[in-house]
């Protein structure tokens, strides 16, 4: 099974054809394509070619499907004896993506 790791966002993601992924919100419309060129690692039939730190020539492109907010995350500080509390919540946004192709 083919699959690639690459970084967004600050973060990175395992992925393979087909497979749809959240990640950091992009700029982009509901419809349009991403194609990202900063892939670390690929694996193919032939083996993983491991990137230093990409790969060179290798693209991953996807479809965003949506732009959604994640789950509330909530931070809850509290000083024991003192009666002090504060609780503070954020969601994050969001892009979903299925991914169309991965080229090595």
């Amino acid at each position: 099974m083919a699959y690639a790791i690459f970084k967004t966002g600050g973060k990175q993601y395992r992925v393979s054809e087909g497979e749809r992924v959240d990640v950091e919100r992009l700029d982009l419309e509901v419809g349009q394509e991403a194609t990202f060129e900063e892939v670390l690692a690929v694996s193919t039939d032939s083996g993983l070619r491991v990137g230093d730190p990409v790969v060179s020539g290798a693209s991953i492109t996807a479809e965003v499907v949506d732009q959604v907010r994640a789950k509330k995350v909530i931070a809850f500080k509290f000083k024991r004896r003192k009666g002090f509390h504060k609780t503070k919540g954020h969601r994050r946004q969001m892009t979903r993506l299925t991914i169309k192709s991965i080229s090595a």
